[in-house]
């Protein structure tokens, strides 16, 4: 299935968000991980939110876009599959999920055509049980249980990183190096000869009896430096001009 015939992006409920600050970090969260649709259920100060505007900080596309809806019910009606994000253990029976199996799960039913929703609840107090009654499943984030309490757009943010993860290729390593000119074996070679040369020369190798294991420990070195041709024409030239003059 292409990208233009995948099902939409999970749906970010925010369940009575109480700050409009708050609202506002959230849509900068998701915007920054390519998210856009969120839904609000009763926020305590109305809406629209002036607060909401000012953090969202280039972000007001998402609250623009943002359904507004009186009930959780309204919410997520059109929902195949409704996630709902809790720190605190419930006596539910229900399947509990890190937030990265959560957007696993999440990118695969988006293949299939079916639209999620993730629940996030009021800051001060999180989702009511009535509420996460209504998901198919727990999101857990694996937080030091002596001081569990997430900010609500840092919870937003850790589940939009995660869906991101899933949805892009991401590029896990890069270590700058790409194209580089790497130094051929026999320059890294005649490299060491001429600091074990020189070194030897100046007396480095020393006592005598342990001069070839010195020798093959500096030998083993040099290709662990990964080093360019740039970088061994450098080295050449330090060691030149350290014993420039020197008889």
């Amino acid at each position: 299935m292409t990208a233009d015939n995948l099902g939409p992006e999970p749906a970010m409920v925010l369940v009575r968000p109480q700050m409009g600050e708050n609202i506002g970090a959230a849509a900068r969260a998701m915007l920054n991980f390519g998210m856009t649709r969120m839904r609000i259920v009763a926020p305590r100060d109305g809406w629209p939110n002036p607060a909401a505007v000012a953090m969202a900080s280039g972000a007001g596309r998402v609250l623009d876009a943002a359904q507004v809806h009186d009930d959780l019910a309204g919410a997520v009606g059109d929902c195949d599959f409704v996630f709902a994000t809790t720190a605190r253990s419930r006596d539910l029976t229900k399947p509990v999920y890190s937030p990265e199996r959560a957007m696993e799960m999440a990118a695969a039913m988006r293949a299939q055509g079916r639209k999620v929703a993730v629940l996030f609840g009021p800051e001060r107090t999180g989702l009511e049980n009535d509420e996460v009654a209504k998901a198919n499943a727990i999101i857990s984030v694996p937080v030091n249980p002596e001081f569990a309490s997430l900010n609500l757009a840092q919870c937003v943010l850790l589940t939009s990183y995660e869906w991101r993860r899933q949805a892009t290729d991401v590029t896990h390593a890069d270590d700058g190096m790409a194209g580089a000119d790497w130094a051929s074996a026999i320059e890294v070679e005649k490299l060491a000869d001429h600091y074990e040369a020189r070194l030897d020369e100046a007396g480095f190798f020393y006592p005598p009896e342990k001069a070839p294991g010195m020798k093959v420990t500096m030998r083993n070195m040099w290709p662990r430096f990964s080093m360019t041709r740039q970088d061994v024409q450098i080295l050449h030239g330090v060691l030149r001009q350290l014993l420039r003059g020197k008889p």
